[in-house]
């Protein structure tokens, strides 16, 4: 799974940040899993953005422990993180100590910390993992992605009917029901639609093959700064509006905070639908 690292490397090859994404994701699951359950501690929990954009103890943790690691392994480079914020225009790393808090807040397995080495606001390298279940997954820009080690491959999906979608919803209540009706217009037109929780697993299970496309709106830089490149190592087709392959303003008519993935056999059609579907306006 994970590559020990040289305390001293400070080279930029894609290998060698890879390697440091994935020790220091690793030794961070492996801190969170030694955490107590935040429910279970008074004052452990707290919001932000809305009663429904939750922060936990545990989250602040785990970015205080990714932060010192790096700083550790890759001395003066700075870091972007969910919790303690950084300066974008500077960063080497994007954190995100929890990726699916609610969920970890309410004992579901499906969340992740996620970690990615930028070099000129580009991912190059990332690593996904996953407390709960110990899977691993990382990729490096022009080295393929995996999840364990094992190498990745997105699905062979030819039919868009037949597609499994995943997608997410905001926190402010207005634009939730903008992404359900964008949801219930695309959900007789695809196999089925799952809401699992964490924005940069959704994207590596796009890039397993689990699923043959994610859509979802308002998610932040540290969500998909590392998940968003193991799809794409693993072949599938990724526009991030405001970021790599920019759709343009408007999010190529998928909105202007769209962040899109899907197999190639079906990556057009499943964007044409989410357009009919008022991707746009949500």
């Amino acid at each position: 799974m994970s590559t020990h690292v040289d305390p001293g490397s400070t080279g930029t090859d894609p290998d060698v940040l890879r390697a440091v994404a994935e020790q220091v994701a690793a030794e961070a699951a492996e801190h969170l899993r030694g955490l107590s359950a935040p429910r279970s501690v008074e004052g452990a929990v707290s919001t932000k953005s809305s009663p429904t954009d939750v922060v936990t103890a545990s989250d602040a943790a785990v970015e205080r422990f990714v932060r010192d690691r790096l700083a550790e392994l890759r001395p003066g480079e700075p870091v972007y993180g969910e919790e303690g914020s950084g300066d974008v225009s500077t960063a080497r790393w994007v954190v995100d100590p929890i990726d699916g808090t609610v969920n970890y807040l309410y004992g579901l397995p499906w969340y992740a910390i996620s970690i990615a080495a930028v070099e000129d606001g580009r991912t190059v390298a990332g690593a996904v993992a996953e407390p709960a279940a110990g899977r691993l997954w990382s990729a490096g820009l022009a080295r393929g992605a995996t999840c364990d080690g094992a190498p990745l491959a997105v699905a062979r999906s030819t039919d868009p009917s037949l597609s499994l979608v995943g997608t997410g919803f905001a926190y402010r209540s207005d634009r939730r029901a903008r992404q359900a009706r964008m949801v219930a217009a695309m959900l007789p037109q695809v196999r089925d639609v799952r809401r699992a929780g964490a924005a940069a697993l959704d994207l590596c299970a796009v890039g397993a093959g689990w699923l043959d496309g994610y859509l979802e709106h308002g998610c932040n830089w540290w969500d998909w700064a590392a998940g968003a490149l193991v799809a794409r190592e693993a072949g599938a087709v990724v526009h991030i509006a405001g970021g790599p392959a920019d759709l343009g303003p408007d999010g190529g008519g998928l909105g202007a905070d769209v962040t899109f993935a899907a197999a190639p056999g079906v990556a057009q059609e499943l964007a044409a639908l989410a357009r009919r579907s008022g991707a746009a306006e949500v």
